[in-house]
């Protein structure tokens, strides 16, 4: 009798971590083909610098959901550590990838490359944080990754000029995805919290990257 418990636990930690693996795992597949989709659509242009964004972009996009989904499937093994670095580091970097088209191609200003400048440089500091800080500054990198998130504020009269209303919408249903998701990445207390983030991510992510798709 005093094995059930642990049994069972041990059975929801795997059937959560399978769900969180397959989550990300249908997002890598997706984030493939939409990034091949997009390098289509830069080269039409005939522009390095909107192939070299969306390259970027996307790149940033294939690299966290895998980096997820493979940190997810070897949560039981020695690889752990190796992939949850990778994992976090990459939340940096698709926030800092998803900023790249419109700091690059939607808005070319001085005030745009200034924040592409910003965005980058945060995300470096906030790896390097998650990378030689393990388990230190957690809360920090949460403010962090909220914060890069929405300083897209600072250019949102240019974006919206380019952009227009559909544009903007989605852009704007994509970073209140991801904020909402937070809520259940930061919670700990309840089973199935990071499942749910997760598809919180994907949803943030799908509108991202439509936007970029069909306005930028």
């Amino acid at each position: 009798m005093t094995t059930f418990p642990q049994t069972e636990g041990r059975r929801k930690i795997i059937v959560n971590e399978v769900l969180n693996a397959v989550t990300h795992g249908i997002g890598t597949l997706l984030s493939i083909a939409g990034c091949v989709l997009l390098i289509l659509k830069g080269s039409q242009s005939g522009d390095v610098t909107e192939v070299v964004a969306y390259a970027i972009y996307g790149a940033s996009m294939i690299l966290l959901f895998l980096s997820s989904t493979l940190y997810h499937s070897f949560s039981m093994t020695r690889f752990q550590k190796i992939f949850r670095y990778i994992d976090h580091a990459a939340i940096y970097l698709l926030i800092a990838g998803t900023y790249t088209p419109f700091c690059l191609i939607a808005v070319r200003n001085g005030q745009s490359r200034a924040l592409f400048i910003a965005v980058w440089a945060i995300a470096i500091i906030g790896i390097i944080l998650k990378i030689f800080f393990v388990g230190k500054f957690n809360g920090i990198s949460t403010i962090l990754y909220l914060g890069m998130g929405w300083m897209a504020l600072f250019i949102i009269q240019p974006m919206y000029q380019t952009l227009g209303l559909n544009g903007i919408v989605l852009i704007g249903l994509g970073g209140l995805s991801y904020s909402l998701g937070t809520i259940f990445y930061s919670n700990k207390k309840y089973g199935f919290m990071h499942v749910i983030w997760h598809l919180f991510v994907l949803a943030g992510a799908a509108f991202m990257y439509f936007g970029i798709l069909l306005y930028v």
